[in-house]
């Protein structure tokens, strides 16, 4: 990224700002799979992340949401977090995209739905 661009906008990776008070006060933990880099304090008190891209929260998975917000101690690459079989792979916010969820009815989606248990109301 271009150093102008880094004065001036916030959501792409950090400010050089960020860049010096994590260079001078953090203590690197751990990345994950998407390229964000996962960063505490050197007291253990701050817990923060530098996104690789675009500041989106929803990019942060759950084991690493888990950390940022003192649900436990450990980093997920210390001690990684027991996963059930149920669950799905951690998926970025869809929202705005192809890919977002689109009920049935709902008036966004591609294929209009029929119904044939209703018929429109028209004047006389």
């Amino acid at each position: 990224m271009s150093y102008p661009l880094r004065f001036l906008t916030w959501w792409n990776s950090q400010t050089l700002n960020t860049q010096l008070w994590t260079w001078r006060n953090g203590v690197k933990v751990g990345e994950d799979g998407n390229g964000n880099i996962f960063y505490k304090s050197k007291d253990g008190k701050r817990r923060w992340v530098i996104y690789d891209g675009e500041a989106e929260a929803s990019r942060v998975s759950p084991e690493w949401h888990g950390w940022l917000h003192h649900t436990w101690n450990e980093p997920p690459t210390e001690v990684p977090v027991p996963r059930k079989a149920w669950e799905q792979p951690h998926k970025a916010n869809q929202t705005g995209t192809l890919d977002a969820y689109v009920p049935a009815g709902s008036l966004a989606r591609v294929q209009p739905v029929t119904r044939s248990d209703y018929d429109a109301w028209q004047p006389e």
